[in-house]
């Protein structure tokens, strides 16, 4: 891991390979780590980037509240610190696909294309925002194993958690070693997001959204109604996969990723 400092905080990330820019925006409440079977095989073509976002991880930082916006803005000062002016392709999962979103509204002159897997472009119902505000409450109380062990029989399909592959385990550790005041922070943040749907025509750039087959967070079909209203974006769905789809099915992931590119 290397760390360079971004406004006011001190961001740590991965930084493999040379071409084109390919950044990769973990999930919630994980970090870079997630993107272990996409990083060396994309660096062979790409120069590949991988920052754990302000707090998660090797990162610094926390607050009460952190935006999907202030994950983009730090994300624009990573590039920009590292003297990246050419547009990338911004790669994000779950909560990195609302920080893309973002990313796009406010840095839209910074971006090539976009990759999205196993998210979602509406907001939270209110019953959602009130359950992760209870939540961001909770784990400030209890700590983060609470969350680790409620997430996890979500994230992967059923099959990956009876054969409980290694990284299910390094899933859950991540998770439960995140600081509860950045899980709350993010979980207060991910509330109260914008609702993006109507924007969806308006993202002209190449898109590729892909989603585990049986992944129960964000649904198959919602992410290819997603991708019909974007005009230039192409869905695929993982099969075999929940929504950790790029650690679940690594080759079928980065074969999509790699003929995108």
């Amino acid at each position: 891991m290397q760390r360079i400092t971004v406004g006011e905080v001190e961001l740590a990330y991965v930084d493999k390979g040379s071409g084109q820019v390919v950044l990769l925006v973990h999930g919630f409440p994980l970090d870079h780590s997630m993107w272990s079977g996409q990083i060396d095989v994309l660096a062979v073509r790409n120069r590949v980037i991988a920052p754990d976002l302000r707090g998660f991880g090797e990162s610094d930082g926390q607050g009460e509240t952190t935006t999907m916006q202030q994950f983009a803005a730090d994300l624009a000062g990573l590039l920009e610190a590292l003297e990246i002016r050419e547009p990338i392709t911004l790669c994000g999962l779950s909560m990195g696909g609302y920080v893309a979103w973002q990313f796009w509204k406010h840095h839209r002159d910074r971006l090539a294309s976009l990759i999205l897997c196993d998210t979602r472009a509406a907001s939270d119902t209110p019953e959602g925002a009130q359950g992760r505000l209870t939540l961001a409450d909770t784990v400030l109380a209890e700590g983060a194993l609470p969350v680790a062990d409620s997430m996890l029989p979500k994230l992967f399909a059923p099959k990956t958690l009876e054969s409980r592959p290694p990284y299910v385990d390094a899933t859950k550790q991540v998770m439960a070693s995140t600081q509860p005041t950045t899980i709350a922070a993010a979980l207060r943040g991910m509330a109260e997001r914008p609702d993006m749907t109507a924007e969806l025509p308006n993202i002209e750039l190449p898109a590729l959204l892909v989603c585990g087959e049986q992944d129960v967070i964000t649904p198959a079909d919602e992410m290819r109604t997603v991708a019909a209203a974007m005009p230039e974006a192409m869905f695929h769905v993982i099969y075999g996969a929940g929504h950790m789809s790029p650690l679940e099915r690594p080759e079928r992931v980065n074969h999509l990723i790699l003929d995108f590119l």
